[in-house]
């Protein structure tokens, strides 16, 4: 979890998340269709390469499920909960996530472009490349996952926190981030400097930034 952020004036994101309750089996992959399902509970089952664009899944359960491929294009998820997701190739963009758990989840390449998240807390999970490019991000929280690559191009976030998490490259370019706590996360590459502005760091993250600082300011460093 993020640590408390009264220090530093950096407000936590606001997260009132509550597993779903009195949900009803499926055992028929097939039967996720239409474009409405609540209060349904899905386990161990394949729904790869299923065309399910545009669907809105409210107080639904997920466990041990593979998406690989389906087509989430524009889905709507509120209040539900997902865990140990597998999904080398997740395509979600321009969907909507609400008051939402994700946890233990392995993606390949994740597709969120254009998304829209609120209350949402992504927790553990190993994602090679997340595509958050254009996406709104409000009360998210990203912890204990080590992501490959994370790209925040254009994105508009408030109180996003990303904590324990290992990076290889986060890219911020045009991100426009209000009360964003980057402590506790490590990175080993960064693009775009100017889209750290209103995010919290701390002292360790100060010295990994110091040669991206340079090179952006055009400074020698001797010695």
């Amino acid at each position: 979890m993020p640590r408390p952020a009264t220090r530093t004036g950096t407000s936590a994101p606001r997260l009132s998340l509550r597993a779903p309750q009195g949900v009803t089996r499926v055992d028929d992959p097939h039967l996720l269709d239409g474009d409405h399902r609540e209060g349904e509970h899905y386990e161990r089952l394949d729904l790869d390469g299923e065309e399910l664009a545009g669907i809105t899944l409210q107080e639904c359960v997920f466990e041990g499920v593979s998406l690989d491929g389906t087509d989430l294009r524009g889905a709507r998820v509120v209040e539900c909960a997902f865990e140990d997701l597998f999904a080398p190739v997740f395509r979600a963009p321009r969907s909507s996530w609400r008051e939402t758990s994700l946890r233990s989840t392995r993606w390949g390449s994740a597709e969120l472009y254009d998304s829209r998240l609120d209350g949402v807390h992504l927790d553990g999970g190993k994602l090679d490349y997340v595509n958050l490019r254009g996406a709104r991000l409000t009360d998210v929280l990203v912890s204990g996952c080590i992501i490959g690559e994370l790209d925040l191009t254009g994105v508009r976030a408030t109180r996003l926190a990303l904590a324990d998490c290992t990076i290889g490259t986060l890219t911020l370019d045009g991100a426009q981030i209000r009360d964003t706590d980057l402590r506790t996360s490590s990175f080993r590459a960064l693009q775009g400097l100017d889209g750290l502005r209103g995010a919290t760091i701390d002292e360790y993250q100060l010295q990994l930034l110091a040669p991206f600082l340079a090179d952006s300011m055009g400074l020698r460093v001797d010695g």
